[in-house]
C-alpha cells in the first residue's frame, strides 16, 4: 500500500500538481490540408502523452486570427501557439525567406539541408522575439501552371502572372510578364475572368483547389518548398512543467519527421492526380530551365545581399559538398 501511494505521488508531481492547461492554436490553413492535419496528430498526441493535462485546440482557416496577422497573435502572447507560413513574413526580416529564394532548393533532399542550415539562424530570431520553434513542415515544391503551353522564355512576354509575394511579383518582372497579386483563395475567379494566366503554386494547392478544372499545363519546376513553423511563446512553453515540456517536444519532433514524409509522398500522388484530371504533365524545356536557374541565381545573389554575412554563412553551408 505505501508503495502505491508513493507512485501515485510521482505521478501527481508529473501531471496532477497542476492544473488542466489549454492552449488554442490558429492556422491560415483549412482543416482538409495535410499541414493542418499533421498539426492536429500533435495535439493529439500531446494530450495523450500529458493525460489530457495540455490540451490544444486547432483553429483553421483563419478562423481566430487571419493568416496575416497569427504570428504577430502568438508572439504577443494573445495565443499561446500557432502556425504560419515562415515566408510570409520575410518582409519582417529576410531571413524568414530563405526557403523560398526561387530555384536554390528545388527538392526535398535539398530542401532539408537547406532548413537545417538555416535552422540555427531562424530559431535565434524567433528566440528574440519569444517564440520557440516546435517542428517546420514543407509544402509541395511550387510549380508552374498556365493556360496556354510553355515552351520558350518568350511564351511569359506580356502574359499576366500571379503573385502573392515580392519573390513572385519579381519572378513575373524578370520574365517579362506582368505580376497580378491574387490570393489563393481569389484564384479560382482570376482564372475565369481570364485576370491570370499562369501562376506558381504547388501541386497540392492544385488539387485541393480543383485548378485542373481551368488550367490545361502542369510544369513540375519545383521553383522553392516553402515551410510551415508550428511555434509557441517562450514564456507559455516554460510555464509548463519539465514532463509536460518533453512531451511538446517528442510530439513535435514526430510531427516534423511525420510531415516531412507525408509532403514528399503527397507531391507524387497530387502530380498523378493532375494528370488523370486532364491536366497535360510535363518536363519544362531546357530553354526554360536555364531562363529559371539565372533568375535563381540572381534572387540568391540579392538574397544574401539583404541578409549579410549570416545570409552568405546559410548558403555557403547549404552548397558545401
Amino acid at each position: 500500500m505505501k508503495k502505491f501511494a508513493l507512485c501515485m505521488t510521482a505521478a501527481l508531481s508529473m501531471w496532477g500538481a497542476h492544473a488542466e492547461v489549454k492552449w488554442d492554436l490558429p492556422t491560415g490553413y483549412g482543416a482538409n490540408t495535410f499541414q493542418t492535419e499533421n498539426v492536429q496528430q500533435f495535439a493529439k498526441d500531446v494530450d495523450k502523452a500529458t493525460g489530457g493535462q495540455l490540451k490544444i485546440t486547432l483553429h483553421p482557416g483563419g478562423s481566430l486570427y487571419k493568416a496575416n496577422e497569427i504570428k504577430r497573435a502568438v508572439q504577443t502572447g494573445q495565443v499561446p501557439a500557432a502556425e504560419f507560413i515562415l515566408s510570409g513574413a520575410s518582409n519582417e526580416n529576410p531571413l524568414f525567406g530563405i526557403d523560398s529564394v526561387p530555384f536554390l532548393a528545388t527538392n526535398y533532399a535539398q530542401s532539408k539541408r537547406l532548413y537545417l542550415a538555416a535552422k540555427p539562424a531562424q530559431d535565434k530570431l524567433l528566440a528574440s522575439q519569444g517564440l520557440k520553434v516546435l517542428f517546420t513542415v514543407p509544402w509541395p515544391g511550387q510549380s508552374l501552371y498556365s493556360l496556354k503551353p510553355v515552351t520558350t522564355p518568350a511564351d511569359f512576354v506580356g502574359t499576366r502572372m500571379r503573385a502573392y509575394n515580392p519573390a513572385t511579383t519579381k519572378i513575373a518582372e524578370m520574365l517579362k510578364a506582368q505580376p497580378v497579386t491574387i490570393q489563393l483563395s481569389e484564384l479560382g475567379q482570376a482564372l475565369a475572368t481570364n485576370t491570370v494566366q499562369n501562376f506558381l503554386t504547388s501541386s497540392a494547392s492544385g488539387v485541393e483547389s480543383k485548378l485542373y478544372e481551368q488550367v490545361k499545363y502542369f510544369y513540375p519546376v519545383s521553383a522553392w518548398l516553402p515551410r510551415n513553423a508550428t511555434v509557441v511563446n517562450i514564456k507559455a512553453f516554460e510555464a509548463l512543467d519539465k514532463p509536460a515540456q518533453e512531451a511538446v517536444m517528442k510530439a513535435a519532433a514526430d510531427a516534423e519527421a511525420r510531415g516531412w514524409a507525408a509532403s514528399e509522398k503527397l507531391d507524387s500522388e497530387y502530380i498523378k492526380e493532375l494528370g488523370a484530371k486532364g491536366m497535360a504533365i510535363g518536363e519544362p524545356s531546357d530553354a526554360i530551365k536555364k531562363t529559371l536557374a539565372d533568375i535563381g541565381e540572381k534572387m540568391t545573389a540579392d538574397w544574401i545581399k539583404s541578409v549579410g554575412p549570416d545570409g552568405k554563412a546559410i548558403v555557403d553551408a547549404y552548397r558545401k559538398p
